[in-house]
Parts: C-alpha cells; sequence; structure tokens
C-alpha cells in the first residue's frame, strides 16, 4: 500500500506546491511510482506539472463527489514514474457542496483506497487553508510534511495548524503522523534565513528535515514553463535539493 503524504501549511507563500510539484517528481525520479492530487481550487500544481484546465475533464472535485471513479481521474504527465489528479476552479464549491454528506471527513480516505495500492507515494497538496479539503487530507493521509519560508514571520499559524493535526489524530486519523518540517527559501546571504533555521531546529529538533531548499531562480521560473524542477533544469541547486529531499524521504520509509 503506498505511504499518503499531505503537504500542509495554512499560510501562503511557503513553498507548498512546488514542495509537491518537486517532491512528487523527484520521487519519480528515483523510480518510485508516485501519484501527486491536486487539492487547491488555485490548480497551481497541475498547471506546475503541464496539466491546464481545458486539457482534463475530471478531477479532484469530481473525485471528492464521486461523480466518477477515482482511477479514471489519474492522467499520465511527461515527468517519469508521476501521475496526477488534477484540480482547478470547480473545486472552491465543494465544501458547501459536502456539507450535508455523512462523513464528509473521510471521502478522500475511501475514494484513495481503491487505489492506494499502485503507487509507493500519494502526495497531496493541500489548499492554504485548514478547511474542509485539508481536513480529508488529513484524515485519508499516513503523514504530514509542513513547508516553512526561512523568512521573518515563518512560524506564524504553525501552532494553528499543529493544533489542528493534534485534532486530526485524536478523532479522525489516530495513525497520522507529521513526517517533518521543510525549511524553504533558504538563502545563504541572509543572516535572517540563518536565523529562523536556528529557531525553527531549536523550537521542534528532530522535527526538522536535514535537507534545506534553497531560494532559487530555477525553482521560480519551472511552473511558468509548465515542468518540474526536475525536467526544467535539473543541475540546479533547486533541484539537487529536492532529489535530496526525496532520498532523505525515501530513506525514512
Amino acid at each position: 500500500m503506498g505511504k499518503i503524504i499531505s503537504i500542509s501549511n495554512q499560510k501562503g507563500g511557503v513553498g507548498k506546491t512546488t514542495t509537491s510539484v518537486s517532491l512528487a517528481a523527484s520521487l519519480g525520479v528515483l523510480e518510485k511510482k508516485v501519484l501527486l492530487i491536486d487539492a487547491d481550487p488555485q490548480g497551481n500544481a497541475s498547471s506546475g506539472i503541464g496539466i491546464n484546465s481545458e486539457d482534463f475533464n475530471l478531477s479532484t472535485y469530481d473525485v471528492l463527489l464521486k461523480k466518477c471513479d477515482t482511477k479514471d481521474a489519474i492522467l499520465k504527465t511527461s515527468s517519469p514514474n508521476l501521475d496526477l489528479i488534477p484540480a482547478n476552479i470547480d473545486l472552491v464549491a465543494i465544501e458547501i457542496e459536502l456539507v450535508d454528506i455523512a462523513k464528509r471527513e473521510y471521502i478522500f480516505k475511501e475514494v484513495l483506497n481503491d487505489i492506494s495500492n499502485n503507487y509507493d507515494f500519494i502526495i497531496i497538496d493541500c489548499p492554504p487553508s485548514l478547511g474542509l479539503i485539508t481536513l480529508n487530507a488529513l484524515t485519508a493521509s499516513n503523514s504530514v510534511i509542513i513547508p516553512i519560508q526561512c523568512e521573518y514571520y515563518a512560524l506564524e499559524g504553525l501552532g494553528k495548524l499543529l493544533n489542528t493535526i493534534k485534532g486530526v489524530q485524536s478523532v479522525h486519523n489516530q495513525n497520522l503522523e507529521i513526517e517533518g518540517i521543510l525549511l524553504t527559501m533558504f538563502d545563504t546571504r541572509l543572516r535572517l534565513s540563518k536565523q529562523v533555521k536556528e529557531d525553527v531546529k531549536k523550537h521542534f529538533g528532530n522535527m526538522v528535515f536535514n535537507s534545506i531548499i534553497p531560494r532559487n531562480v530555477s525553482l521560480g521560473e519551472a511552473p511558468s514553463h509548465g515542468e518540474s524542477i526536475i525536467v526544467y533544469n535539473a543541475t540546479s541547486k533547486g533541484s539537487k535539493s529536492y532529489i535530496k529531499f526525496a532520498q532523505e524521504i525515501i530513506n525514512l520509509n
């Protein structure tokens, strides 16, 4: 059975989608069979891997409403060993449409049961909120990765997310683990980046991954080309960092 990992932080701009796409692509390059699920209505993980809204008819929205079999919404991507369930703006309506559904927090868990054996890893790119979609993702997941940018206010909102995770653990998914905290946008030239790294490691110790993702031009450019960093610029610092991170994830599992 594949390991299901949510990438979550309700704070925007922390590298959540970049991490979802780059980690999924890196695991694929390392010969793991990977499914990336775009659970963000902005659909940035989908476009960032080269799948635009006109390229698909079925999406995460249809899967969560059980309008289709999960496998029918899966698309092949140009990245090795990487499949995708895409998302678009339709997903905005999902919280309203599920409000009267019994056990609505368990829908992701239910629909992924059918396909989890087909993959080594399933990566869910959560929206930047702690609403029903994120709750569904965490309930379905074995673990969660929390990206934190090495900038001012880095720890802002983290307590709220950790409380949400504790709530999911106690009510919906006692097996949910924190895979770890990933430091992103690290700039070796800035004292602030080093200070944030020290603060996060001081507060969270072994919960912090050894891998650190640097601020990197290619990481910013890759989504506009509809390519993962691995395909766009395999020799960049960003690409090498995510490959190293993917290897760390494999070693932990």
